[in-house]
């Protein structure tokens, strides 16, 4: 496992105004990292996710068989952070039946007619089980905020910052409903450059086989960098609270967003403490009762024998 003072240096501490800046976006760059070497880091990372998965595997049917808590996991970052790859190589070794992964895309008429919370509400994961959310509540005070001619019907035209004041507050209250009522929320930030996101988006359009992830969209929200880095960092320090609180994710070399992520989610789930429920004697004189039945019981399929 990770040691959990480097995982520290990507937490946003409550009530901190954040500088993306400040947060890096390719951690094999930093001084610590080249000391250890590239292929030394990418051969950790390997095995810190393979290690993480068999944990995580284990950890979900605990969370089922419990059925006190849920889990949801929250990812957000600019277009070819690494989001799909990220949930699929994390999850891949949980139980399918107990892991549910949400797209939201543009919102429909009947979704506007409601408070923008409530698509997400139908969506969240039930006891036992781990929802992920790939975009989600987040959009509407991000992608709308640089684009708030998408709010939809009956918001202003021009909202004020009152406005996503109380949007912000509306996301903590709702976050810590569900802490409160047992919901783990871990939300992950993937941290891209600029520059890799370009490389990336090249990437998509001179391999034939990645043309279908490319977007003309994709280019038009590029144009906006600018704001949409002021906007994570506005909903960043507004909502990272200590029930729900955002990790900044280095995200340009996708093998350390990876490990760092299924670290995480990992170890917050062990954190839980959770324990497979308790059998009554009664349930216990059954149980012996069935094992002492079935030992008797032939391995034969003809019924005669």
């Amino acid at each position: 496992m990770i040691n959990p003072k480097l995982i520290e240096q990507f937490v946003v501490a409550p009530g901190t105004t954040v500088n993306l800046k400040s947060y890096v976006t390719d951690w094999t760059a930093t001084d610590a990292a080249q000391e250890l070497g590239k292929n030394v880091i990418k051969e950790r990372a390997r095995e810190i996710l393979e290690e993480s998965r068999k944990h995580l595997d284990a950890a979900q049917e605990l969370l089922y068989a419990s059925d006190t808590h849920s889990v949801l996991l929250v990812f957000q970052a600019m277009d070819a952070a690494g989001k799909d790859g990220t949930i699929r190589h994390v999850m891949s070794g949980v139980n399918p039946q107990g892991c549910q992964v949400y797209s939201f895309k543009k919102p429909s008429t009947e979704e506007l007619d409601h408070n923008f919370l409530w698509r997400y509400m139908k969506a969240l994961p039930e006891r036992g089980r781990i929802g992920i959310f790939n975009r989600s509540y987040y959009e509407d005070v991000l992608v709308v905020k640089v684009h708030p001619e998408w709010l939809g019907p009956g918001q202003p035209a021009n909202p004020n910052e009152k406005f996503w004041e109380n949007r912000y507050e509306d996301i903590n209250n709702f976050e810590k409903h569900l802490a409160r009522n047992g919901t783990l929320v871990l939300k992950f930030f993937l941290h891209v450059s600029k520059g890799e996101q370009k490389r990336r988006f090249l990437e998509r359009l001179n391999n034939p086989d990645k043309h279908w992830k490319f977007s003309e969209a994709d280019m038009a929200e590029r144009e906006h960098w600018k704001d949409y880095q002021k906007a994570f960092e506005e909903a960043l320090s507004a909502t990272s609270t200590r029930r729900a609180p955002w990790h900044v994710i280095p995200a340009d070399r996708k093998y350390v967003a990876r490990a760092l992520v299924a670290d995480i989610v990992c170890t917050a789930i062990q954190d839980l403490k959770l324990e497979f429920p308790k059998v009554s004697a009664e349930k216990m004189a059954k149980l012996a009762a069935a094992r002492e039945r079935l030992e008797k019981t032939s391995n034969s399929d003809n019924p005669e024998a």
